[in-house]
């Protein structure tokens, strides 16, 4: 019986309890073994707030380690007193089911996976009366749109997974093993089609800082794009750019540090408040020199001996072309010691850094998922994959020319498209949790990760012996050790 419980929390097929007066925060006290059923409309409202809640807690802490930590991207600055353990060990390439990253990412996303198959699982029985039909439809779109990007996630960082659609026991929970990858997108893409549907059914509900409808199609572009299935992915992103809710902002800062502007950009973002501290994240508390003690953070009172992390390379630093206006918004430096008490210009992400109002160490910059560009970048690849390179080129402008890059594209060919618009999706996305998995879909990770080890080691004297050794069968994270022992999953080869 003892096996059993655990194997329930492991897995994070248990339902969490909490409660608060937050919108992403409150959701009914009951669990799937309890036998409690949900008796209004109010109630399976607030059970869809609480489905956004594991994903909010794992991009604050966890996702940006595994998506762009471990990308050229970023790395660390060095600090003898926090060691490596846990991030750095990762973004060196040195991974072990044990690390516990792997963990807290797998389970946190199987507890929102567990909300929301608690959610659909009673929201059709008949007895609860809804004051409006559409909403409804938008709450059943919401929860379906983020079991798939749970989904989403866990399959492009471990490979097969396993997949759960309904509430389970916890012995069909210990008896629940790894669906093939295929599966696992095929379920991906049914819930995102039907989201839309109950998407298009909610209009007159459809409120700001929700999924809707606009966010399954961009996300379900952006699966079909990793599938490879380019002509799906025309149709889609085409469908969403064509509907022209959606615009650039003029000034790319914006997209940052002024939400209410940025509406026009943002498809879908996680939301992230001072008010408290389960509201919050600690961006710029994890990503500030850890020498630059309250200079960066403008909280002196606040230690941050366990920051700098996610330091921009010199990979990242070098390809921001001359000119380019994304590149003071996004990479900032601060002139100090380093750690090793030498005077250096020590690059830090500058796009979450708005001004903390909170005493302590909570922030309130929100992180997008889905953005306008994105969405604009990945139709340009789409058209360039299909053959249509004329076509794609004005896509990959707009981004450039919000960019300051105001030369003209017209007769790239093919090749050289692909090429730039993989530069384009590296500085325009950066430190928004692409990198990773852009490099992965493309087959460049192994060529890109191995020039960059070789540059990293030639740099740091601080990395193990064994940084950076890249092998194909790292670009699966390994199954954490938990789930091997506990649930029997098999492990990923190579762990």
């Amino acid at each position: 019986m003892k096996k059993i419980t655990n194997l329930l929390i492991i897995l994070g097929f248990a339902l969490a309890i909490s409660c608060s007066d937050d919108f992403l925060e409150i959701y009914p006290e009951t669990t799937s073994s309890e036998g409690n059923f949900y008796q209004s409309e109010k109630e399976f409202i607030l059970l869809a707030n609480g489905c956004y809640t594991p994903m909010r807690d794992y991009e604050k802490d966890t996702h940006w380690v595994l998506s762009e930590l471990i990308s050229d991207n970023t790395s660390f600055q060095f600090n003898t007193r926090t060691g490596e353990a846990v991030r750095g060990v990762i973004d060196q390439f040195i991974f072990t089911p044990a690390n516990r990253a792997y963990s807290r990412f797998w389970d946190l996303s199987y507890d929102g996976i567990t909300r929301c198959n608690k959610l659909l699982s009673e929201i059709e029985r008949p007895e609860v009366v809804w004051s409006d039909d559409s909403i409804r439809n938008r709450t059943i779109g919401e929860v379906l749109f983020l079991r798939a990007l749970y989904n989403f996630n866990l399959v492009r960082q471990f490979g097969d997974i396993p997949l759960v659609l309904e509430p389970i026991t916890p012995q069909e929970a210990f008896n629940t093993k790894r669906s093939a990858e295929d599966v696992v997108y095929e379920s991906i893409i049914a819930d995102l089609r039907s989201a839309i549907m109950h998407f298009e059914s909610a209009t007159g509900a459809l409120e700001t800082g929700r999924a809707n409808g606009d966010a399954s199609a961009a996300l379900l572009g952006k699966v079909y794009l990793t599938r490879k299935n380019y002509t799906e992915a025309e149709t889609v992103l085409a469908s969403l750019i064509n509907e022209g809710t959606y615009s650039l902002v003029p000034n790319y800062s914006d997209v940052f540090n002024s939400p209410d502007t940025a509406l026009s950009e943002i498809i879908f973002a996680i939301q992230y408040s001072e008010n408290s501290t389960e509201l919050s994240n600690r961006f710029i508390f994890y990503f500030a020199p850890w020498t630059s003690k309250g200079e960066v953070t403008g909280r002196p009172n606040i230690n941050i001996i366990s920051a700098g992390w996610n330091q921009p390379t010199v990979d990242m630093i070098e390809a921001f072309e001359p000119g380019d206006l994304r590149k003071d918004v996004s990479v900032k430096f601060w002139t100090g010691p380093d750690y090793d008490d030498v005077i250096r210009d020590i690059p830090y992400v500058g796009k979450y850094n708005a001004p903390v109002s909170a005493p302590d160490d909570r922030t309130g910059d929100n992180l997008p998922i889905l953005r306008y560009s994105d969405v604009l970048l990945m139709y340009a690849e789409v058209l360039n994959e299909l053959g249509r390179t004329d076509e794609a080129i004005p896509y990959v402008e707009q981004v450039r020319n919000r960019a300051g890059l105001t030369n003209a594209l017209a007769g790239l060919s093919k090749p050289d498209l692909e090429t730039l618009i993989a530069k384009e999706r590296q500085v325009e996305l950066c430190f928004e949790n692409h990198r990773w998995y852009d490099l992965k879909r493309t087959e460049k990770a192994i060529d890109v990760m191995t020039a960059h080890g070789i540059r990293q080691n030639e740099e740091k004297s601080f990395l193990f012996n064994n940084a950076y050794e890249i092998a194909p069968y790292k670009l699966l994270s390994p199954i954490p050790a938990e789930q091997i022992l506990v649930n029997e999953l098999s492990q990923n080869p190579g762990y």
